[in-house]
C-alpha cells in the first residue's frame, strides 16, 4: 500500500525535500496531448469557465530532476530520489493543493514546474500559494466562507428594511441607499429581508 509511505507531516506548515535524484527512471506520458499539455474536453468558445483539475497519468511524471510523482490504483505517491515522501487519495484535490504548495513554498519545486507537471493554469498554483501565505495550511482544509450581499452588511439592511416598511420600491430604496437592486432582490429572496404584507382596512 502507498500509505505505507506518507509522511505524518499535516499538521505541520513545513516540508523541506532536498537530495538529488538517485537515478529514479521517469516518464512523462505523451498520448493525446498538444503543446506536451493534455488536451481538455468542453473548453471551447462555448464552454463555461470550469475548474481545470489536475492530471494524474499512469506510471511515474518528473516534476523536475529531484521531484517526481506516480499514480497507480487511484493513489498519487510523490517521490524525492527513489525515497517515497507523501501519498494521497487521487480525488483528494485539498490535499494535493496543500501538498504541492508545500514544494513551491520551500523551494522544492518551481509554480511553473508544478503547473506543467500537473496540466493545471499557473494563476491556479498562484492562487494557492497566497491562500497559503494568508491563512496556513488550514486554509486549504476550511470550509469556504459564505459572503453576504454587496454593501448589504447589518446597518445597511436595517435602513431597507425600514424602507421596504414604508412601502418604498425596490429601484428607491437602491438609490436612496446606494446599491445595486438586484442586491435588494437577492437579499429579499434570501430571507435576509422581508417584504411587509400589507392588508387592506376593512
Amino acid at each position: 500500500m502507498l500509505y505505507v509511505f506518507q509522511l505524518l507531516f499535516l499538521g505541520s506548515d513545513l516540508l523541506t525535500l532536498t537530495g538529488k535524484s538517485r537515478g529514479i527512471a521517469v516518464a512523462r506520458k505523451q498520448d493525446e496531448t498538444k503543446n506536451g499539455f493534455p488536451f481538455r474536453i468542453g473548453m471551447g468558445k462555448s464552454a463555461m469557465p470550469q475548474v481545470q483539475l489536475p492530471i494524474f497519468p499512469d506510471g511515474v511524471t518528473n516534476i523536475n530532476s529531484e521531484i517526481a510523482f506516480q499514480h497507480k490504483d487511484g493513489k498519487v505517491c510523490y517521490y524525492n530520489g527513489h525515497l517515497p515522501v507523501f501519498a494521497h487519495d487521487r480525488e483528494d484535490l485539498a490535499t494535493f493543493r496543500y501538498f504541492t504548495t508545500q514544494l513551491t513554498v520551500n523551494g522544492s519545486a518551481t509554480q511553473s514546474q508544478i503547473a506543467r507537471a500537473f496540466g493545471v493554469p499557473i494563476v491556479t498554483v498562484k492562487r494557492y500559494v497566497k491562500r497559503f501565505h494568508q491563512g496556513g495550511a488550514k486554509a486549504f482544509f476550511s470550509p469556504p466562507v459564505k459572503r453576504s450581499g454587496f454593501k448589504l452588511n447589518r446597518e445597511a439592511l436595517a435602513k431597507a428594511q425600514s424602507l421596504l416598511n414604508e412601502s418604498l420600491d425596490v429601484p428607491e430604496i437602491g438609490r436612496v441607499l446606494n446599491i445595486f437592486p438586484n442586491t435588494i432582490h437577492k437579499a429579499i429572496s434570501a430571507g435576509r429581508l422581508l417584504r411587509p404584507d400589507f392588508k387592506k382596512k376593512p
